[in-house]
């Protein structure tokens, strides 16, 4: 990367309001610190293989009924997507990615 490139970059982060940045630290955070270092399995590809068959066959679960099993609205939706992270990003991403394998 070059020193023009780091400065630009660095400029656009400057123009950022606040609840924006928490979002950019906690991108660049997970790309640094990769949250599945697991390997794929044989297990992991037929569940793959699975969801794809299934997606051959039905129509896509509309974001209103799965955010409805947890509970939740499309309003709530929008309102956590402008919640700004807490200090504790690991305990985020673990609970969204334990949510994520139970749908």
């Amino acid at each position: 990367m070059t020193p023009e490139t780091r400065n630009r970059v660095h400029a656009l982060i400057d123009q950022l309001p606040p609840v924006q940045l928490a979002a950019l630290e906690t991108i660049l955070q997970s790309m640094l610190d990769p949250f599945d270092d697991e390997p794929y399995t044989e297990e992991d590809r037929l569940a793959v293989a699975e969801a794809d068959e299934w997606r051959k066959h039905n129509d896509p679960i509309p974001l209103d009924n799965v955010l409805a099993d947890f509970g939740l609205t499309m309003a709530d939706w929008e309102t956590m997507s402008k919640t700004p992270l807490s200090d504790d990003n690991d305990g985020w991403r673990s609970g969204i990615a334990i949510s994520a394998c139970r749908i």
